[in-house]
């Protein structure tokens, strides 16, 4: 069974979760703890739960969801995973993050490229890739048919989407994502966002006033 902590992290109030199963190891998606105090927050839920995190796997790469994994790479010695395309929105993050007082980030090396139906593994438990721009050039979200879950980032939000003012955004295709990729899954699927609580997919196409 995979067990997912959630940790809001960042004057973004950016969702950073933790996903372990009963092995033990642990992925890290999104890690966006950029004080100290708040790596600390999710090394002491790691180490108190003796995890053995084995990747960071993104979302996208915008700053709010990219402020912590170097420290995380150095801390645990592991891969990062993203989809190529945000390979440039990563890059560019270090041009502006002094203007959000982001003065002492690190820009973190690309590991691995992750691409539409991959599959993430970690203890037995595995994440299938969806590809979802719109938000992002190269966003993705992971699936869990299993337990019926999404890790969705900055696509879906309880009542509302992901901004597409943003460099390399744009509203049809963020919505063709939604439709296409998100909506086609049984409506009992828990959405969790990369910022807000969860939501559902049969909550969403019923209440959400972007997608009517």
């Amino acid at each position: 069974m995979i067990h997912i902590q959630p940790f809001t992290f960042n004057p973004f109030s950016e969702n950073t979760y933790v996903l372990h199963d009963d092995t033990g190891e642990a992925i890290i998606i999104d890690p966006g703890c950029y004080e100290k105090a708040e790596l600390d927050k999710l090394t002491t839920y790691i180490e108190n739960n003796q995890l053995r995190p084995v990747k960071i796997v993104n979302t996208h790469a915008h700053i709010d969801h990219v402020l912590g994994v170097e420290a995380v790479k150095r801390k645990y010695q592991i891969p990062f995973y993203l989809h190529q395309l945000e390979e440039p929105v990563l890059k560019a993050v270090k041009s502006y993050a002094s203007n959000y007082g982001f003065a002492q980030f690190s820009e973190p090396e690309i590991d691995v490229h992750l691409h539409e139906g991959d599959s993430v593994n970690f203890g037995k438990s595995t994440l299938k890739v969806l590809f979802v721009p719109g938000h992002a050039p190269g966003h993705i979200a992971f699936v869990n048919d299993a337990q019926r879950f999404v890790i969705g980032g900055d696509v879906l939000f309880r009542q509302s989407i992901g901004r597409t003012d943003l460099p390399g955004g744009n509203m049809n295709t963020l919505l063709s994502s939604i439709r296409t990729q998100l909506f086609v899954l049984p409506d009992d699927y828990t959405v969790y966002a990369g910022h807000m609580e969860p939501t559902t997919i049969g909550f969403e196409k019923k209440n959400n006033p972007f997608l009517r």
